[in-house]
């Protein structure tokens, strides 16, 4: 199995499971001197001889969205890391006479844009918004590998849960000081996935041939930013009473603020479901316990 973004969250305790289930692993990487396949997606440059023979193919890197502020620069980055990489990917995968029988890409329940209460599954249309045009044109760039007649399947994360990494690490310092609270007026709707569901959805997403196109990575219950505040809170068992206005999260954020922190997705997986995963951490409040253990 070939993994992208196997040093990141998500990518390394994929990577850890997979080996101990008893799969064979290979890294693509950017540094040559790390172990595994190397290759340069800004340069366009990858072996694809190196690329023969693999069962499942893995792409889960990109620039992070939630580190610091939305500079032109920044935004290059995020949207080049995903599109440019898994173009290249994909297309040196369709050249291949071994190809893989199926091609794994993380994408991002950004896709859908801000959308209120509406709930959401895989059939709505694409919203609106830097993330919504970034989602669109990477799950479209596998298609090359589409067109091969690999199995793609594009997982749409929600916000992963982990107190090792992404966005509930950077909260529980001033949750733990008591300094959390709503963001905006706390009606927006978050969707989540704790990181052991998480990396099950890979594994299910490889194993079900009848899985392919875009999959809702989410929990079956989405919650709103206030129900999400209160409940980490209590977790926490620190008060939540100190709010961050909208104003104040544009001035510190700017665009990254409206994109991420007070929009509303309310996403459900309509597709994991019926094909029958059964999620570990399905409620908030024992993710949220698991995350901070």
């Amino acid at each position: 199995m070939l993994i992208t973004g196997a040093g990141g969250l998500m990518g390394s305790r994929l990577v850890r499971s997979l080996t101990e289930a008893g799969h064979e692993v290979v890294r693509l990487v950017r540094d040559a001197d790390s172990v595994g396949i190397p290759w340069d997606p800004r340069r366009g440059e990858l072996d694809r001889s190196s690329l023969e023979g693999f069962d499942a193919v893995v792409y889960l890197a990109g620039e992070s969205i939630a580190d610091g502020r939305w500079t032109k620069e920044k935004k290059m980055r995020i949207r080049d890391s995903r599109v440019d990489g898994t173009q290249l990917l994909a297309r040196s995968l369709s050249e291949l006479d071994r190809p893989p029988r199926v091609f794994v890409g993380a994408s991002a329940v950004g896709f859908y844009g801000d959308r209120g209460d509406d709930l959401l599954d895989e059939s709505e249309s694409s919203g609106d918004g830097f993330l919504a045009e970034v989602c669109r044109e990477w799950e479209a760039a596998a298609d090359p590998a589409r067109d091969k007649g690999i199995r793609v399947v594009h997982l749409r994360f929600g916000v992963v849960l982990s107190g090792e990494g992404g966005a509930l690490a950077k909260m529980l310092l001033p949750f733990r000081l008591g300094l959390g609270g709503v963001l905006g007026d706390g009606s927006q709707y978050m969707s989540w996935i704790a990181l052991d569901d998480a990396v099950g959805v890979v594994f299910h997403a490889i194993s079900r041939d009848d899985l392919q196109g875009p999959v809702n990575a989410v929990s079956p219950n989405p919650v709103t930013n206030r129900e999400y505040t209160k409940t980490l809170g209590r977790v926490l068992r620190r008060p939540t009473v100190v709010p961050v206005p909208s104003f104040g999260a544009r001035l510190a954020f700017g665009e990254m603020a409206d994109e991420l922190l007070l929009t509303s997705a309310r996403v459900r997986p309509r597709r994991l479901l019926e094909t029958g995963y059964d999620f570990r951490f399905a409620e908030l409040e024992e993710a949220l316990i698991r995350a901070t253990a």
